[in-house]
């Protein structure tokens, strides 16, 4: 009965289709966390030199994942893929306590950009299973999230090889997009 009701409805709303750019620094677990929700397993990555694209289906948006190389040499290229975004998926390694500074400059750079003005942020606090990494409280902190004004933010605690977290976040992306439309 569900699964009808759940083929009514989108046939009534149909796919709501979304334009989402997910970056974040190098190693942070972007691939693994598109390819996790894209295959429902982990493959085996590399470092992103450019970008993978790829299509994900949820609930009744069609998300079209942008997933942008994080090297320190590539980061100026970020702003190729502003126009039309929808929603940023900013990919935290919880673990990179070194880094979590370059992140949060990184992030604050972006959101400046006129483009990406209208873009709803999601923050993956990934990597929760390491046993030194921040708490998504903590990552909030480091990053300055509570600061922002004007942008409608969430941060979810994830796992991108369990795939912890994971949905919730798109739960959370999706409800608020979908509000937005509206």
């Amino acid at each position: 009965m569900g699964l009808f009701m759940s083929k009514i409805w989108e046939r009534m709303l149909g796919k709501q289709e979304m334009r989402i750019l997910m970056v974040g620094l190098d190693a942070a677990g972007k691939t693994t966390i598109l390819y996790k929700l894209k295959l429902g397993e982990v493959v085996t990555t590399i470092p992103t030199i450019g970008f993978n694209v790829e299509t994900v289906e949820y609930k009744n948006i069609s998300f079209t994942v942008w997933d942008v190389g994080g090297q320190d040499k590539i980061r100026p290229l970020w702003r190729h893929y502003y126009q039309n975004t929808q929603g940023l998926i900013f990919v935290v390694d919880s673990n990179d306590r070194d880094r979590i500074e370059d992140a949060k400059e990184e992030l604050t750079k972006m959101l400046n950009e006129d483009e990406m003005r209208e873009a709803v942020l999601l923050c993956f606090a990934n990597k929760q299973d390491l046993p030194n990494a921040m708490t998504a409280a903590e990552v909030t902190e480091k990053l300055g999230l509570n600061q922002m004004r004007n942008r409608q933010w969430f941060i979810q605690s994830a796992c991108a090889t369990t795939g912890d977290g994971l949905y919730e976040g798109l739960d959370w992306m999706s409800r608020t997009l979908s509000a937005k439309k509206k």
